[in-house]
């Protein structure tokens, strides 16, 4: 006589709802017909694998799994990746479920782990932002400390991103007290008022941050949300930061030690007329030479890049032998 086998208690589910149904089963073939019967589905060409990781079960693996393992009963075409899937549907959900803010909420009051406390105050903090809201009578926590005058989060971080560039300017304008050379500050000084009026005409180039303005023209989503652009030495960010408001512009060939030098350098013995305007305007103010990086991307160390010295001059300079 054929030895009996001890029927196994394990858990079932589809891949497509949480809920799942305690099953006693001796085989596959018995797993997968009860299975087929709660979930409703048909019997024909499904498989089962682990709910943990998306292992394919056969016989033989059921035969040594424990009691109470979690399983997922699956139809032809259909792949389940385990947590993976799980975390994509709670990313699916409606940001502001007040659901699931509760139950983050209840895990959180009972977990000791400082890792897992950290990693479920990210999650409220996410689900609790309001970044999509325009309004200051909107969202008020996130204008407090804002002066008043400023109505929308548009407005405000337009107007910051104007400051840094202003900033920029100001900094351009300033080297030329450090020119020893008359002629050559003269110069500087013309075409700092060129640039100025370049700057002025875009208006300093606010619509970076303006999540209203078009795609082409912003850093940012239609919600306010910046991403991370990587070092200036990478072509994207590692880490995947999202920068919400903690955010740098850096200059991929840098403004101090190298743009307005070689500007002012290129200046000795010439005319503001010879320079090529718009390579040192765009290499000093626009996206042509400036990454959006978390602070953690903005490396503080030297580039080691340099300016284009076929792009200096409006024409190019012949070397008269």
């Amino acid at each position: 006589m054929h030895k009996l086998t001890k029927p196994k208690l394990v858990k079932i589910r589809s891949a497509n709802e949480a809920k799942k149904y305690e099953i006693a089963a001796a085989n596959m073939k018995e797993l997968i017909k009860k299975g087929c019967n709660l979930l409703k589905v048909s019997s024909s060409k499904v498989h089962v694998c682990l709910y943990e990781d998306g292992t394919v079960v056969t016989e033989e693996y059921f035969q040594n799994l424990p009691n109470n393992t979690e399983l997922v009963l699956l139809p032809e075409g259909q792949s389940w990746n385990g947590l993976v899937h799980e975390i994509n549907q709670v990313l699916g959900l409606d940001r502001d479920t007040d659901l699931l803010i509760s139950a983050a909420k209840d895990l959180l009051s009972d977990e000791h782990s400082p890792k897992r406390r950290r990693i479920l105050g990210d999650l409220l903090r996410n689900l609790r932002d309001n970044s999509e809201v325009e309004n200051r009578e909107e969202d008020k926590d996130w204008f407090e400390g804002i002066d008043a005058r400023f109505k929308t989060k548009s407005a405000y971080m337009k107007y910051n991103c104007e400051s840094r560039i202003r900033g920029y300017l100001k900094e351009v304008n300033g080297y030329t007290q450090t020119i020893p050379n008359a002629k050559t500050k003269s110069e500087y000084k013309k075409v700092v008022e060129i640039l100025a009026e370049k700057l002025k005409a875009a208006r300093y180039n606010g619509t970076y941050f303006d999540r209203s303005e078009r795609d082409i023209h912003r850093l940012c989503t239609q919600e306010g949300w910046f991403t991370c652009q990587g070092a200036f030495d990478e072509n994207n960010c590692a880490f995947l930061h999202s920068i919400n408001p903690t955010w740098n512009l850096d200059h991929l060939i840098e403004k101090k030690r190298t743009v307005i030098p070689t500007f002012a350098e290129a200046l000795k013995g010439n005319k503001s007329g010879d320079i090529n305007m718009d390579y040192f305007y765009k290499l000093l103010f626009t996206r042509e030479n400036l990454k959006l990086v978390h602070i953690v991307c903005h490396k503080k160390g030297a580039h080691e890049l340099s300016c284009d010295s076929r792009k200096i001059y409006k024409r190019v300079r012949r070397t008269v032998k």
